[in-house]
């Protein structure tokens, strides 16, 4: 039986396209679900293209009832991926889907990590404080914001002048070139 990958999303969902291709013909596994906190988020189309069921929650829904947790049961998913999903997962999701939630981090954790980083404000402390490289982890979710235990960690370097459109890209390069082949390899290890 093919495993069932959710994933959350918030915005335009770049990484939730690159595993919807990866999946799309998978022998092994498939996306079955893409949810979200945001109504205008592009992800919907993007799920909408591939022709997969999209569901959008409010705060209310996510963090004070079980509504999410059901939904994500009766589809008997088996891993949720966060990818680019801003807000923190709440206790009933964790012990649901014990080390079955995984995150994707546009840097190097544990460095530029916690609440607030994300997107564009982490490049931009990068940048601040003249890193020489950056890069992605993909880690599994806890409690706390970008703490769990880090599976896989890609490097770039950052060369003098390198702009914050420069570092967003070579960082998108990595996700998308890792993110699919690191889920995948994860699936794989997971038992039936």
């Amino acid at each position: 039986m093919k495993k069932r990958i959710a994933i959350f999303a918030s915005g335009s969902g770049s990484n939730a396209q690159k595993l919807m291709e990866h999946f799309k013909r998978n022998a092994d596994a498939e996306v079955v679900i893409i949810l979200t906190n945001n109504p205008q988020a592009y992800v919907l189309q993007r799920a909408d293209n591939f022709e997969i069921p999209s569901h959008i929650f409010t705060r209310h829904e996510f963090f004070q009832t079980d509504d999410v947790v059901r939904l994500l049961k009766n589809l008997q998913v088996d891993l949720i991926v966060l990818a680019g999903f801003l807000w923190l997962v709440p206790q009933s999701l964790l012990k649901a889907f014990p080390n079955k939630i995984i995150n994707l981090h546009p840097a190097l954790l544990p460095k530029y990590g916690g609440k607030g980083m994300y997107g564009d404000n982490v490049h931009r402390a990068i940048l601040e404080n003249k890193e020489e490289e950056s890069g992605i982890t993909i880690h599994f979710v806890n409690e706390n914001f970008d703490e769990g235990e880090i599976i896989h960690q890609s490097k770039f370097k950052i060369e003098p002048g390198d702009t914050l459109e420069v570092v967003k890209f070579k960082g998108q390069q990595l996700e998308h070139n890792h993110f699919p082949k690191v889920v995948e390899a994860l699936l794989k290890k997971m038992k039936s």
